[in-house]
């Protein structure tokens, strides 16, 4: 393997626009060099020829100080140090060298730190020991750069004097980038704020209002998959919501969540897949697949679901943020996809019972971010894409009889190292969008309408089921009776007293 040719001089690279001509150094240039196949980073690391650096959303300009040898090592060790550990990277680079190439690249610099997190992510990602001692050196160094990346406490690896703070295990384990939006996040606190909020509201308005956002929660979900359930089988979704954090996750706790969420299962083969699966549509003539996203192979699921459900176990025990936590194994399970259907209700019940796990929703409020989600249907879009859509490039397929997909090469690693950053932004706007807006214009409701029917009771000693039927015309009516309303229901009130209701309930709800 040529040693010397990975700089590449750019201006547009694989149809990026890059901010000014510069040299494409790190991941890119490794990736480009070697043609390993995978997507780009997210963010690729440019070298400009002037002294001055920046950032941009799809670019990172370094000075031309920061110009160094141009070498597989030299460009590894720039990657490391300034764009974070990438696992689907090196997974893919340790594939294509062989072990002598990967003993020489050691060598260099033996006891240097990045040659050390090298080492160790050989040794880890390919579960093989390299003819190399075990050092001896005194001082550890975290293989995760936690000023780059959301990291846990980790272990130390003697061998490589390295501390393995990675948030997942070897079958599993997606990360995270640091971001001014996420740290902004963390940093407002927004669950103790949350639970001030609700500490302020009587107990009744409270269980009330759980009891409404459970089923609002349960219908968004049914909704962003384009269905309209009858109440009764949202209901019974709701009432799973509602159990959420009560029971560890297990495979069988995973199918019975199918089996709750699939009432008719006459059409679908119910458990673990045991085909291809793919998310998308079909040609009109023809019936062949146009996917948007490709499943894990069906024989990748038991390897893939054991390594999610071991690190769901880690984190539990780890102070890694909870919206965090349930990025990883949520959008994890959702890309992963291991079922025909129900997949993408349970992803987001995952994200429901890690908040629960993680004690982020207490005082028995599920959090009911399924409606933020519905709310945000493009942008819920656009994060499962930002996943799938590169991928699609990497993954051999052919069409199968019953018009399915069949994946050809092996796609293992796509699916357990991947950047959930994007997705961890999304999911953290969510919930500050539940906390800023949803529950607490429903608990608004709730106290406005006992304003209501408490004047209704007053006043013309009204019954519970009549009020509710009354607030129901009036919100369907812009605060106004419709006439057929007041020839039936509500008969029996007088003209002006119709108007004194209607500017009451104007009053109350405005």
């Amino acid at each position: 393997m040529n040693n010397n040719c990975f700089s590449l001089k750019v201006s547009v690279f694989h149809g990026r626009q890059a901010p000014e001509e510069a040299t494409l150094v790190g991941y890119g240039a490794i990736i480009e060099a070697l043609q390993l196949t995978m997507p780009f980073p997210e963010q690729l690391a440019l070298i400009s020829d002037k002294r001055r650096s920046y950032s941009e959303t799809n670019w990172k300009v370094f000075s031309s100080r920061t110009a160094f040898d141009d070498s597989l090592y030299k460009h590894l060790v720039f990657a490391l140090k300034n764009e974070g550990v990438n696992l689907l990277f090196f997974k893919k680079l340790f594939d294509k060298l062989s072990e002598k190439e990967m003993m020489s690249l050691l060598q260099l610099e033996p006891t240097g730190q990045y040659s050390r997190k090298i080492w160790f992510l050989y040794e880890w990602l390919l579960q093989k020991q390299l003819d190399i001692k075990d050092l001896s050196i005194k001082n550890f160094v975290p293989l995760i750069d936690d000023k780059m990346q959301y990291a846990i406490e980790g272990t130390r690896s003697s061998r490589h004097r390295i501390i393995n703070n990675l948030p997942g295990t070897i079958d599993f384990c997606p990360l995270l980038f640091k971001t001014e939006k996420l740290e902004a996040h963390i940093n407002a606190n927004v669950s103790g704020k949350k639970n001030a909020f609700l500490s302020s509201i009587h107990k009744d308005v409270l269980q009330r209002a759980s009891s409404f956002l459970l089923l609002k929660d349960s219908k968004a979900s049914f909704a962003i998959e384009g269905e309209s359930p009858k109440s009764k089988r949202a209901a019974r979704w709701g009432q799973a919501i509602g159990q959420a954090g009560t029971k560890d996750l297990s495979k069988e706790e995973l199918i019975r969540l199918q089996q709750i969420v699939i009432e008719n299962d006459r059409f679908i083969n119910m458990g673990f897949r045991e085909k291809g699966g793919f998310v998308g549509e079909h040609d009109r003539s023809s019936g062949e697949p146009l996917p948007e996203h490709i499943s894990a192979k069906w024989d990748d699921l038991d390897k893939l679901l054991t390594g999610l459900l071991n690190t769901n176990d880690k984190l539990l025990n780890s102070d890694l943020d909870a919206v965090l936590m349930a990025t990883i194994i949520a959008f994890g399970f959702i890309f992963i996809h291991p079922f025909e259907d129900g997949n993408g209700r349970i992803h987001r019940y995952l994200i429901h019972h890690v908040l629960a796990k993680k004690k982020f929703s207490q005082q028995g409020m599920i959090f009911p971010v399924s409606s933020s989600i519905l709310d945000h249907l493009d942008d819920y879009s656009k994060v499962l894409e930002n996943f799938s859509h590169p991928l699609l490039d990497f993954i051999d397929w052919e069409e199968t009889t019953d018009h399915n997909v069949n994946v050809l090469n092996d796609t293992l690693d796509y699916y357990r190292y991947f950047d959930a950053t994007k997705q961890a932004e999304f999911l953290y706007d969510c919930v500050h969008d539940t906390i800023e807006n949803i529950i607490p214009d429903e608990v608004t409701y709730l106290t406005n309408y006992d304003e209501f029917k408490r004047y209704l009771d007053d006043e013309f000693e009204m019954p519970d089921k009549l009020v509710a039927l009354l607030v129901r015309f009036l919100e369907q009516n812009a605060g106004k009776l419709s006439q057929r309303a007041m020839e039936k229901e509500f008969a029996s009130l007088s003209d002006t007293e119709v108007e004194e209701i209607e500017r009451k309930y104007v009053l109350v709800f405005s």
